[in-house]
């Protein structure tokens, strides 16, 4: 039957058409019957009140499905949560079977690490390391290909000459930086 509560509808009554939902058109006709009987036409105040009538019942059809439907989900969604205990409780008392508990597992016994003969048993990093002195690198021996004369004139051995200072540049003095201070 679908979702009849929210459905809109268009109903030919009497008077011409009324749209909405059921309620709402069972809202209208009720007015509708009402104004009738305020003119005292009992005809078609009653005609109103059997249209109101026919939405009323299609209304409450529709609500106790979604109720029935409903409690069934419920019922359904209450059965699973169930299984789903009944499950983990069965693993929970398998686990609880097959493994100890750790408060009543016995304990290994407790060793003395004193230090009694200075060794704690701990690897020196290298941080914790005394540094050491380095020894110099041997150096490999230049091959003796050039003569002694020209490996003198090799500007890497020649002594670098030092760079002669530029003069600093006398700056004018302020009277001259003026001509008219001058007069």
């Amino acid at each position: 039957m679908g979702n009849i509560v929210n459905r809109v509808f268009d109903s030919s009554g009497p008077e011409g058409k009324v749209r909405g939902t059921p309620q709402q058109i069972i809202e209208k006709y009720n007015q509708l019957a009402r104004d009738a009987q305020l003119s005292n036409d009992r005809v078609a105040a009653e005609n109103f009140q059997q249209h109101a009538e026919h939405y009323l019942r299609m209304l409450a059809e529709a609500t106790r499905e979604q109720d029935t439907r409903r409690e069934e989900q419920e019922r359904h969604n209450r059965e699973r949560q169930a299984e789903r205990d009944r499950e983990r409780s069965g693993r929970q008392d398998r686990d609880n079977t097959s493994a100890p508990d750790p408060a009543t597992a016995p304990q290994p016994d407790v060793i003395d690490t004193g230090d009694s003969d200075g060794d704690s048993g701990l690897v020196e990093t290298p941080e914790a390391a005394k540094p050491r002195a380095r020894k110099p690198r041997a150096r490999k021996p230049k091959p003796e290909s050039q003569p002694t004369e020209a490996k003198a004139e090799t500007p890497a051995e020649t002594p670098a000459e030092p760079k002669a200072e530029k003069p600093a540049k006398a700056e004018p003095s302020a009277e001259a930086k003026t001509p008219d201070a001058a007069e």
